[in-house]
């Protein structure tokens, strides 16, 4: 009996745009890689659920949406007469689908944690190396795009720049995922005003202002979401979480972890060490590893675990503050005598559960601009063409410090 061909032209369901095409057997081959399946098992936010409960959707959304973004802004181009080939077509879907396959579980929280000195994006690009491999070389461009290495500039912008499809999609599905209406960009707008001039992704005049609603709504979105402070704190006792564990690793304690998050925790992983066979680990560890160690560890001998994974697990997280200027010395000192008392711990775990950070959000940078394309055919960057002074302001980073004690 002559075996069925399975149907690869397939449609999603996306709650936010409706229907998604896959456009081709190759894309489809690549979602239904286990490599890609993945992204279903890593949140897109981290522990920002912790405060806005509907924030549980996964990299796998955010991918897919890309990929149908993408899609529009090529028609969009290719209908103001910018030819695209139908190999750069495939090679922009495959890139953007891609360009978040090196996050680990929690997303960013694991980048300083269980591996070390090595981004997601260098992690991605390992992955599309040997996807490329098994794929006998079909994602040999898409991998020149994302690299930034294309002679055609203006494709490589619509990967990563300060206008690119990835910020697109996030906006716009975090935002309505968190219920945070600020971030509610119009997507669609600014894609129908997409086009190209001298090379450069640039915007037609008439999207000025979505462009300016666009940086306003990234700028409001870090400070309520991204950089929330119980957001913040979750990451950081995660992050204190698998640092403990490795510091317990590395003396030989025994931890209960599946076989690819023990394999994180007893070997130390950087940049020069990563190997295919770390890769390959990598690939088998999301979310479900993570949190099930995590609920394991509560009933640990070790204090300094079982109370920050406690903290994780019932949701008690511990205090923040978060002001303009650097905390002095003397209250920090203050905050950790409390916390030894109180927790009962030694002088050398304190800074597990008294830490201070600074973080910076800077909505628009003026090193990668992005061009208004005016009526005369001349390019000008957003933060002078726009007759909003307060875009001007949004140039700045600006910096804010916190401080974490216990309750």
């Amino acid at each position: 009996m002559k075996k069925k061909k399975p149907n690869k032209l397939k449609i999603l369901n996306d709650p936010i745009y409706g229907f998604i095409q896959i456009p081709n057997s190759l894309i489809f081959d690549i979602i239904e890689h286990p490599y890609f399946q993945r992204l279903r098992r890593i949140t897109q936010m981290g522990f920002s659920n912790l405060v806005y409960p509907g924030a549980n959707h996964t990299r796998f959304h955010h991918a897919v949406g890309c990929m149908h973004l993408m899609q529009k802004a090529i028609r969009v181009l290719r209908f103001k007469q910018v030819e695209i080939s139908k190999d750069e077509e495939t090679a922009l879907c495959i890139a953007i689908l891609l360009h978040d396959i090196g996050h680990g579980a929690f997303s960013h929280a694991l980048e300083h944690s269980i591996v070390s000195e090595i981004s997601h994006e260098e992690i991605s690009l390992k992955f599309m190396k040997k996807l490329n491999k098994e794929f006998k070389g079909k994602l040999s461009l898409a991998i020149e795009i994302f690299e930034g290495k294309n002679s055609r500039k203006f494709l490589c912008q619509l990967i990563s720049s300060q206008l690119d499809i990835d910020r697109l999609d996030y906006l716009k599905r975090d935002s309505f995922y968190t219920g945070v209406t600020e971030g509610n960009i119009s997507s669609d707008r600014l894609i129908a005003m997409m086009n190209v001039k001298n090379d450069e992704l640039v915007i037609e005049h008439k999207g000025i202002y979505s462009v300016e609603k666009f940086l306003i709504a990234r700028r409001l979105m870090y400070w309520q979401v991204y950089l929330h402070k119980t957001g913040l704190v979750a990451e950081n006792i995660l992050v204190n979480i698998l640092k403990r564990a490795k510091e317990l690793a590395e003396k030989g304690v025994e931890l209960y972890a599946s076989s690819s998050l023990k394999y994180f925790l007893y070997n130390p992983i950087s940049s020069e060490n990563f190997t295919l066979e770390t890769l390959e680990m990598f690939s088998k560890l999301d979310d479900y590893d993570v949190l099930s160690a995590i609920k394991e560890w509560v009933n640990h001998d070790d204090k300094v675990l079982s109370l920050l994974a406690k903290m994780i697990v019932d949701r008690k997280l511990l205090r923040v503050e978060i002001q303009q200027g650097i905390f002095n010395e003397s209250y920090i000192q203050k905050k950790k005598e409390k916390a030894i008392k109180k927790l009962g711990i030694e002088l050398d775990e304190v800074n597990y559960f008294v830490f201070h950070q600074e973080i910076s959000n800077q909505a628009y940078n003026l090193k990668t601009p992005i061009y208004i394309l005016n009526k005369k055919g001349k390019l000008k960057d957003i933060a002078k063409a726009s007759d909003q002074l307060n875009l001007q302001a949004l140039t700045l980073p600006v910096i804010k410090h916190f401080i974490c004690y216990p309750k």
